[in-house]
């Protein structure tokens, strides 16, 4: 679409396609957004529609310390990772003769 991206096995974990307005974007849980917006609340913001309601997260790049943001790209591709080991391992059984 675009934006820089960031991927991890063909799949987004985060980007910077709201960096003109400057977030970037993280591909977290809701459970991992709530944790980072209620502890930073300023930084940290869930994208507005069903984006952010699945865990889209914004992160505001000016105010982010680099621990802040290692932290939260961490946590996102974490679960990126997580989620392609599953997919993986569903399919290999699906195959199975």
């Amino acid at each position: 679409m675009g934006a820089v991206d960031f991927r991890v096995g063909g799949r987004i974990f985060a980007t910077l396609a709201a960096v003109d307005q400057g977030y970037g974007n993280l591909m977290l849980d809701p459970e991992q957004q709530a944790a980072f917006v209620s502890e930073a609340p300023a930084i940290f913001l869930p994208v507005k529609g069903g984006w952010g309601r699945n865990g889209a997260t914004h992160i505001r790049l000016a105010g982010a310390s680099e621990d802040q943001l290692a932290g939260a790209l961490h946590a996102a591709w974490k679960l990126r990772v997580e989620k392609s080991a599953r997919t993986k391992s569903k399919n290999a059984k699906r195959s199975r003769p």
